[in-house]
């Protein structure tokens, strides 16, 4: 039986390791046996065994290794930062191609640009795919990186067209990209179920019953849009409504991302004390997001996908998204969900104003979310779309690909 190695950045459940996890759960659809290796520790790796995966191991990178990124930094500083890093490198590849051989890897299926990078430096045996969830091109240091190692990687996954567009611009001419958008849990992500209790989890007092609840669901990456998130709700001077930042800090390079004490002390700088709360992360997703009469999407640069989106669209809810990148590929804006150009204070305090005074608007839109969440992101699509592109590669068989139809 074919056996495919996911490799995933972190150990945590950001955006890319969900869909690692819908990756695992896809293999296991087709009949195809899945290991699982994180670049450090965390709840993804038992997650992965309940989705399917056969093995799961955690190979911590070193410091130098852990913290390297080039997202917000100068030239200077990650070139400082490769420097320190190469040295412990070759003896990670090895452990690497060590762990890849005695689990008897057939396939490597990568997430993240860092195990993009070590998945083609390992010696190549197997079939690698690179799964972009990353506009490569707004990296300078890692789209060269990967440009001069894409002969070693046999078919890149975009989760967007938007994506795709990037990646084929820093790739080499006729490079094999295919676009997947991401799946999401339609029976879990439903309208019906528990609701979370946010005031009690971010520490607020109950608030009143008529109050309306806007949210950020988000990593704490500094471009997706906490500052506007925050700043906007201080500009809406409403008694009425509660706002919450859902989540935390998901990778150790933190020059690309609000640490928990830096976006506290925002909301305290704000005048947003009692008003706005930090839940930190939430194991049950489905329940925050039933809980919220606005699920906000605020990135401010070009989103990659945007799962968000989809995942709250599914419980009925109305979502307010930047329309931009693939995120605008989600929705269509009016119908399903409703998009801002532009993710600045302004266009989200004026946004929030007229969805907040017109309630049947907010109920309206918020119906026909659901449906088209369903019709776009459920996880047979996903696992039927996954072996095609899979088979392009390596021959998974008839009878695998056909379990997921």
């Amino acid at each position: 039986m074919m056996r495919v190695t996911v490799l995933a950045a972190s150990g945590h459940l950001g955006g890319a390791e969900r869909m690692v996890l819908e990756t695992v759960r896809a293999l296991s659809t087709l009949g195809i046996d899945s290991t699982v290796l994180a670049l450090e520790p965390g709840p993804l790796l038992e997650a992965s065994l309940r989705e399917g995966a056969n093995i799961v191991e955690a190979l911590r990178l070193s410091s130098g290794l852990a913290t390297l990124g080039d997202t917000g930094r100068s030239k200077a500083a990650v070139i400082f930062g490769l420097l320190r890093a190469a040295a412990p490198l070759p003896l990670y590849v090895r452990q690497l191609a060590g762990i890849l051989q005695r689990h008897g890897s057939d396939m490597l299926h990568s997430h993240g640009i860092k195990t993009h990078v070590l998945a083609a430096l390992v010696p190549r045996r197997r079939p690698l795919v690179w799964h972009l969830h990353d506009y490569v091109g707004l990296r300078p240091m890692s789209s060269a990186l990967l440009r001069r190692l894409a002969r070693r990687c046999d078919l890149v996954i975009a989760v967007s067209e938007s994506v795709a567009l990037d990646a084929r611009r820093w790739l080499p001419k006729g490079f094999p990209v295919v676009v997947l958008h991401n799946a999401i849990d339609t029976d879990r992500f439903c309208p019906d179920g528990p609701v979370a209790d946010l005031d009690a989890i971010a520490g607020l007092p109950p608030a009143p019953t008529d109050t309306l609840r806007v949210g950020l669901p988000a990593t704490f990456a500094r471009w997706k849009g906490h500052e506007v998130f925050l700043r906007a709700l201080a500009g809406l001077k409403r008694a009425d409504v509660r706002g919450f930042v859902i989540g935390g800090p998901v990778y150790q390079t933190g020059d690309s991302q609000w640490s928990t004490g830096e976006l506290r002390d925002r909301i305290v700088a704000l005048g947003l004390e009692g008003q706005v709360g930090a839940t930190g992360f939430v194991a049950d997703m489905p329940a925050v997001y039933r809980a919220l009469d606005v699920v906000v999407h605020a990135s401010t640069r070009p989103e990659p996908f945007g799962l968000v989106i989809p995942e709250a669209m599914a419980c009925g809810r109305l979502v307010l998204a930047t329309r931009t990148g693939g995120a605008a590929e989600l929705f269509e804006h009016g119908v399903n969900a409703v998009g801002m150009d532009v993710a600045d204070v302004p266009t989200m305090i004026s946004t929030l104003e007229n969805l907040l005074e017109d309630p049947d608007r907010r109920v309206a839109i918020a119906a026909q979310a659901r449906d088209h969440a369903v019709a776009r992101f459920g996880r047979q699509r996903f696992a039927a779309a996954l072996g095609d592109a899979l088979a392009r590669i390596a021959p998974l068989g008839v009878a695998s690909v056909a379990r997921a139809q």
